[in-house]
C-alpha cells in the first residue's frame, strides 16, 4: 500500500493524477439503461428503476472530496451534511438543478437543467473529469454536451462488459470454475441450453434463467419444472418474432447450492494495469444484495484465488480496452470451494462507497458491516428526529464503535401515500463480530418503533 487514500488510489489509476477533480454521479441501477432495446427476459420480471433507488445518488458524497463535485437530484438535508461533517469529513460541492423528477435518474436530471450544464462546462474547462456510477448513453451524453472527460471507458464497452453473457464466456475463456450452463445470444442458443439443462430438471434441480442486464436481485428467474422453462423459451421466441430479429441476452445454467456470497472489486488502470481494491462478505436476501462485511472471513487459499482472478479477468477486460472499477460477484460452496466469478459489473459497487468512507471511519482491526434498512414509514421522519432516535449508537469518532448513516434521502424518498416504503443504508463498526450483532440488533429494534403500527411509532 502507497500511504494514499481510496480516492486518491482510484484517481490516479483512472485519470493518471490522485489529485484529479471528479464530477461523481450515482446514477444507481445503471442496468436499466444498459437493458433498453435489447431482448432478453421479459421486462417486466424485473420491472424501472424506483423513486427510492434514484435517490440513491446521495451515497456519492461518501465516495467524493473537499475539491471534486456531486450532482444530486436535490439538495441533501443540511442537518445531515452538519452530521456527516462531526465524523470529520470533508465534503464536496452539491451541484442540484432547481427541479427533480423522481422518476427518473440524477443523469436525466442534470441533462434537462441549463444551470446544471452550465456549471459542469466550467468544471470541464478547469480540466474535471466525470466518474458516473456506470456509464449509459445518458451519461455519456452528459460528458459530451458538457466536455467534462470521462475518467472511465465510454458507454458501450461499458455496457457491453457489464453483460452475464460477457461475464460467462470470460470467465469460461479464462478456465474459471461455473455452474453447468450456456451463454445465449441468439435463439438457438437458447433451444440448445433447454434442452441442455433437461437432466438437471429431471433429477430435481433447479435452473436459473438471467437476463443479461438483470439488476439487484431483478432479471433472474429460477425455475425447477420443465413447463415453466419452455413456457420462457416460448415467451423469448415470441418476442423476438415481434422484433424479426433472433438475437438475445440470456445465461442459462444449473442453480447450484452455496454456503455463501462475496462482493469483490478491483480497479482497472487507463494503462491496462489491475489493482485489487478489496473483497466482502455479501449479505443477500432471496438474491437481493443487501450489504456487505468487512473484512471477508476467508481462508488464505480462498484470498489468493480471489486476488488471482481478479488479476486474470483484470487482465482480460484490459486486453478488450475497457478500464474502470469493477466488482464481481462470486460464491462459496458448501465445501469451501469457490465459484470466483458469477457475474463482473462494469461500474461502481456499493464496496466502492464503503471503502470510500472505511479508510476514513473504520479503524485497525475493526470489524464493519454496510447494511440496508427497510424502513415501513408513516409519515416522513426528519433528520434531526432519526438522529435523536438512534443516540447513543451513532458512530462519534473515526475509528470507534458505532452506525454511520450513509445517505438520508433514500429514507423519505417514496413519501406518498401512508404506510410508504424507506431504506437507510449505514455502516455499523464494532471490535467483534458479537458486538457488531448486537449494535445490529439494537438499531433494528429502534427502527422498528417508526413503523406504522407500532406501539411507540408515529
Amino acid at each position: 500500500m502507497d500511504g494514499l487514500g481510496f480516492r486518491s488510489r482510484l484517481k490516479r489509476a483512472l485519470v493518471g493524477d490522485s489529485r484529479a477533480r471528479f464530477v461523481f454521479v450515482g446514477n444507481f441501477e445503471v442496468e436499466h439503461q444498459w437493458a433498453q432495446g435489447e431482448l432478453g427476459l421479459p421486462r417486466a420480471s424485473f420491472g424501472s428503476a424506483s423513486a427510492l433507488v434514484n435517490r440513491m445518488d446521495e451515497i456519492a458524497l461518501l465516495l467524493a472530496g473537499p475539491d471534486d463535485y456531486v450532482v444530486l437530484k436535490q439538495a441533501p438535508d443540511p442537518d445531515y451534511l452538519d452530521y456527516l461533517r462531526e465524523l470529520g469529513l470533508e465534503l464536496p460541492t452539491v451541484i442540484t438543478g432547481s427541479t427533480s423528477d423522481a422518476a427518473v435518474t440524477v443523469t436525466e436530471d442534470a441533462l434537462v437543467a441549463p444551470a446544471v450544464l452550465a456549471r459542469l462546462s466550467e468544471v470541464a474547462a478547469a480540466g474535471g473529469y466525470l466518474l458516473a456510477h456506470g456509464v449509459s448513453a445518458l451519461e455519456q451524453r452528459l460528458a459530451d454536451e458538457t466536455g467534462l472527460a470521462l475518467a472511465t471507458s465510454p458507454a458501450a464497452l461499458c455496457k457491453a462488459v457489464n453483460s452475464k453473457v460477457y461475464s460467462r464466456q470470460v470467465a469460461t475463456e479464462l478456465g474459471l470454475r461455473q455452474p453447468m450452463g450456456w451463454a445465449c445470444e441468439t435463439l438457438d442458443d437458447l433451444d440448445e441450453a433447454i434442452a441442455g439443462v433437461a437432466g438437471v430438471l429431471a433429477n430435481g434441480g433447479r435452473v436459473g434463467v438471467k437476463d443479461a442486464f438483470g439488476v439487484s436481485g431483478k432479471g433472474i428467474v429460477v425455475v425447477e419444472d420443465p413447463r415453466r422453462l419452455d413456457q420462457l423459451r416460448r415467451m423469448v421466441h415470441a418476442q423476438a418474432r415481434r422484433r424479426d430479429d433472433d438475437r438475445i441476452g440470456l445465461v442459462v445454467e444449473e442453480w447450484v447450492a452455496k454456503r455463501g456470497d462475496l462482493s469483490y472489486q478491483f480497479t482497472v488502470g487507463a494503462a491496462g494495469e489491475v489493482g485489487f481494491d478489496h473483497v466482502g462478505e455479501a449479505i443477500v436476501d432471496r438474491g437481493v444484495h443487501q450489504g456487505n462485511r468487512l473484512p471477508a472471513r476467508l481462508t488464505a487459499d480462498q484470498a489468493d484465488e480471489v486476488r488471482a482472478v481478479a488479476d486474470a479477468i483484470g487482465t482480460r477486460l484490459a486486453k478488450d480496452g475497457y478500464h474502470g472499477v469493477v466488482g464481481v460477484d462470486a460464491m462459496i460452496d458448501p465445501d469451501g470451494g469457490l465459484y470466483p466469478v458469477g457475474e463482473i459489473n462494469a461500474r461502481n459497487t456499493m464496496l466502492t462507497y464503503l471503502a470510500g468512507l472505511a479508510d476514513r471511519l473504520v479503524g485497525p482491526g475493526m470489524v464493519a458491516m454496510a447494511r440496508q434498512f427497510p424502513l415501513r414509514l408513516a409519515q416522513p421522519v426528519a433528520f434531526v428526529q432519526l438522529r435523536r432516535l438512534l443516540d447513543g449508537l451513532l458512530l462519534d469518532r473515526p475509528g470507534g464503535t458505532g452506525l454511520v448513516l450513509n445517505t438520508f434521502a433514500t429514507v423519505n424518498a417514496e413519501a406518498r401515500d401512508e404506510p410508504f416504503p424507506g431504506r437507510l443504508y449505514a455502516l455499523v463498526t464494532a471490535p467483534t463480530d458479537e458486538r457488531l450483532a448486537e449494535l445490529d440488533a439494537e438499531v433494528v429494534a429502534r427502527l422498528a418503533t417508526l413503523t406504522k403500527g407500532h406501539p411507540d411509532g408515529a
